[in-house]
């Protein structure tokens, strides 16, 4: 052994204290100590071997955490559907939150005039052409057969039509007292340009609205003299005119002088058949062909109302109106107000999409008027302006921006509410305000198909889960959920 070399002995006996210095190791030409070498080594190595050990424990969590919830997901698809489960398992939370996964293909009008070739039934394809961009709306020639039309026109007649408007509307009174609103309150309400003074125009569109009864100026000025209501003769309502009314004078003063049909707000006949499994084979045909034209979800179309089908005779007519309203906080969707979790007043029929079908050429008269398409603006105080009313489509629909012929096999559609920049249903699209002019000459039979849906996306998901889970319930019992035949008050006529 040299003498450079260390026995194990004198290395430990360096390290307890021993007073004799130690021989110098090799390293000394680097200029190193030996003890600093050795307990960087041992922190180097203890290191090493903590992180080792972190990281396999970490590894052992992550094991343990993901094999235990693939049991737990295991142990429940293989349970039997009658076995035990908690009760918070089984029952959704009163409002759950559905992750936005599915999203609203719009169909894009490119310019007014422009064609589309669309695939809707196998073999054929038809053109399909933007009438105007506000609202989105386009036309389809040939989207029903001669013979399609005859039979939608024959299952209405078998199934009976009704008055698409009753003479009087009740409940109003009723509605007043729920929502408690004083004569002030309704005062400012109608007050569009709070002047202090109810113009002839405000009172029309509050009348209309409320009764169903289409008021003419001149009607209106009869009544104002018939009741005694204008005071100073100027036309104009004041505050202290308009607390000596009652909230049906007008609906009074009408009832005791007799309306006729022409004063109504529709003249028209109408019945609404159903589309599901089961219904006629045409009718079945024409849901799928909307759903391919739309290009909406199955089950969306599947949801909603049934198709309308109407006939106007001679004279018949539907003012200009808006097929759905716009929803507020404190407005409900009538289809899905089961899922709404709320009670209110206000409910409006959420129709995102109109699909329009003229079943017969009309012999004069029955256009389907859009007063105000394509407008720079749209104000509704400006639609009626010196006696011109452009919602009256008995007199004014020649006034109007855009008028559709009503040709036999010819769909028009359009929709009624903007995107909200995400996918799904925004705002309403005001411009959509359409009507039916007056038949002139024979008569006029319409289908239309509505796609109903909530611009609130929870509310809309929890419906379909709603559906859905009674369905499942039927279908355990034996039975079929007729989806489309539901109380007759979702159908509103707006």
């Amino acid at each position: 052994m040299t003498e450079n070399q260390e026995t194990p002995d004198a290395e430990d006996k360096t390290l307890s204290g021993s007073a004799t210095l130690p021989l110098r190791p090799p390293c000394e030409r680097l200029s190193c100590h030996k003890s600093s070498v050795c307990s960087r080594s041992y922190f180097v190595v203890v290191m090493v071997f903590f992180h080792v050990y972190i990281i396999n424990v970490i590894a052992l969590l992550f094991y343990v955490h993901y094999s235990s919830g693939q049991d737990d997901a295991s142990r429940s698809r293989d349970a039997p559907s009658g076995s035990h489960q908690r009760p918070e398992s089984r029952r959704p939370p009163s409002k759950p939150e559905f992750l936005r996964d599915v999203s609203l293909t719009r169909i894009e009008g490119i310019r007014v005039g422009h064609v589309q070739k669309v695939s809707l039934v196998p073999g054929k394809v038809h053109e399909m052409r933007t009438l105007s961009l506000k609202p989105l709306l386009f036309e389809i020639p040939g989207f029903l057969s001669k013979d399609e039309c005859r039979v939608v026109m024959q299952l209405a007649q078998l199934k009976g039509l009704m008055e698409s408007q009753l003479m009087v509307q009740d409940g109003q009174e009723e509605l007043a007292k729920e929502l408690n609103l004083s004569p002030e309150e309704i005062f400012n309400l109608l007050d569009i340009n709070q002047d202090g003074q109810l113009q002839l125009h405000e009172i029309l569109t509050h009348s209309r609205v409320r009764d169903g009864i289409w008021l003419t100026p001149e009607n209106l000025r009869e009544i104002y003299a018939g009741l005694k209501a204008d005071k100073d003769d100027n036309g104009l309502l004041s505050l202290e005119e308009f607390r000596l009314l009652s909230n049906d004078a007008f609906q009074r003063f009408l009832l005791q002088q007799g309306v006729k049909r022409s004063q109504l707000v529709r003249n028209s006949r109408h019945t609404w058949l159903y589309q599901g499994k089961g219904a006629h084979q045409v009718l079945q045909d024409i849901k799928t062909r909307v759903t391919r034209l739309t290009r909406l979800p199955p089950a969306l179309v599947d949801l909603s109302e049934p198709l309308q089908v109407v006939r106007y005779e001679e004279g018949g007519h539907y003012h200009a109106h808006h097929d759905s309203g716009p929803v507020y906080p404190e407005t409900a969707c009538t289809h899905t107000r089961l899922a709404a979790n709320t009670s209110t007043p206000f409910e409006t029929s959420c129709r995102y999409i109109t699909v329009l079908f003229y079943l017969n050429s009309v012999d004069g008269g029955g256009e389907t008027a859009f007063p105000v398409a394509d407008n720079r603006t749209y104000d509704e105080v400006s639609l009626i302006q010196n006696d011109v009313d452009l919602l009256d489509t008995r007199r004014n629909c020649d006034k109007s921006n855009l008028r559709v012929k009503p040709t036999r096999g010819t769909a028009v559609f359009w929709y009624n509410y903007l995107s909200d920049g995400r996918g799904w249903v925004g705002e309403q699209d005001e411009y959509a305000l359409h009507g039916g002019c007056m038949v002139t000459q024979g008569t006029k039979w319409v289908a239309n198909k509505w796609i109903n849906i909530d611009p609130d996306y929870q509310r809309q998901a929890r419906y379909q889960q709603l559906v859905s889970q009674q369905q499942e319930d039927e279908d355990d019992e034996g039975l079929t959920l007729n989806t489309d035949v539901q109380s007759p008050s979702i159908h509103q006529d707006l």
